[in-house]
């Protein structure tokens, strides 16, 4: 059933289907606008619904499930009847990893062929895991966003295994492209979910120094510096007092006093209790000159000035944080 639609051959004219009654789709007797399907395609659902109808699970069912797929790959109700199919007659799921892997090459983003790759992933276990996470590596060579084999990606990390080589491979692909923010994702996951590394705590001193030198690299990229707040997440006193953080908000300044980043991670610093060293100062008289305005000597309250300036989409925000700055903070 690969070649062409010419070469097809109607199910009224093959022998091993001459004992179904195909059921016709009812819409009613006066439908307000019937759809003009294929004959092909109205064919094979008529006797889709015969043997969904009769319950028949045979390897002909399986058959004819894998031709209305090709047609519709999107109707779930012929996914699940191809599952109860293929629990029925014992078919090698590998079988079935393979006809997935093709219909996804050209619907990658079906929530049915996921939903169902992950059935049969579990069905075979432990020993399917390189299996998924090479086939989700293919599809994100073409497309690092696809959501859908990220997620599939993550669940087979968590329930089959395959942690070991998960950290290099975010490395290739941060390397490829620093600003793939589904990457730094993953990076998160894997540091505070594999079993291999121990713990957040445990890589936290390192990822630190990894963050920084890819925000110096490019300041303007957002996914370093969002990962570089969840490297500290519910830990604001560490937040504070690593030194490392601070430092980078100044060099990043230094040389961008626009920074939005730089300057909302600061904000959050003073926020949190951070106080300014003697350089800090220097750049508090940098921020106002560049502003333009006559701003209050508080450091906070510069910042969120300067905020409401450079990010004129979320200046509101900004003017509703600097009315809420505590009076004590600097």
């Amino acid at each position: 059933m690969d070649s062409d639609e010419d070469e097809r051959v109607p199910f009224s004219r093959r022998p091993e289907w001459s004992d179904v009654n195909p059921v016709p789709q009812d819409d009613g007797p006066n439908p307000v606008v019937a759809i003009a399907y294929k004959d092909d395609f109205r064919e094979t659902m008529d006797y889709f619904r015969a043997i969904y109808q009769s319950d028949e699970r045979s390897p002909r069912a399986l058959q004819l499930t894998t031709e209305t797929i090709r047609m519709n790959p999107g109707n779930y109700t012929v996914w699940h009847f191809r599952r109860l199919v293929l629990e029925e007659i014992n078919a090698d799921l590998h079988e079935e990893l393979d006809f997935v892997a093709h219909v996804a090459e050209g619907n990658p983003k079906n929530y049915q062929i996921w939903h169902h790759r992950r059935w049969v992933s579990e069905k075979l276990g432990t020993k399917a895991a390189s299996v998924e996470l090479q086939f989700t590596k293919k599809i994100l060579a073409l497309d690092a966003k696809n959501y859908h084999a990220w997620s599939h990606r993550l669940w087979v990390l968590e329930t089959l295994g395959g942690w070991e080589d998960e950290l290099e491979y975010c490395d290739k692909l941060l390397e490829d492209d620093i600003f793939n923010n589904s990457a730094w994702n993953q990076r998160y996951f894997i540091m505070t979910r594999s079993p291999v590394l121990g713990g957040l705590q445990a890589v936290r001193d390192s990822e630190v120094s990894y963050t920084v030198k890819a925000i110096l690299s490019n300041p303007p990229n957002e996914s370093p510096w969002r990962y570089l707040r969840g490297l500290y997440k519910g830990d604001h006193k560490l937040l504070v007092t690593d030194t490392k953080v601070s430092s980078l908000c100044l060099e990043v300044l230094k040389i961008d006093p626009n920074c939005v980043f730089a300057l909302s991670l600061l904000l959050d610093l003073l926020c949190y209790g951070f106080e300014p060293s003697g350089e800090f100062t220097s750049l508090i008289g940098g921020l106002k000159h560049s502003s333009g305005d006559t701003l209050d000597a508080k450091f906070a309250n510069t910042i969120c000035c300067v905020l409401e300036r450079v990010d004129p989409m979320r200046a509101n925000y900004w003017a509703w944080r600097r009315s809420k700055l505590p009076t004590e903070v600097y």
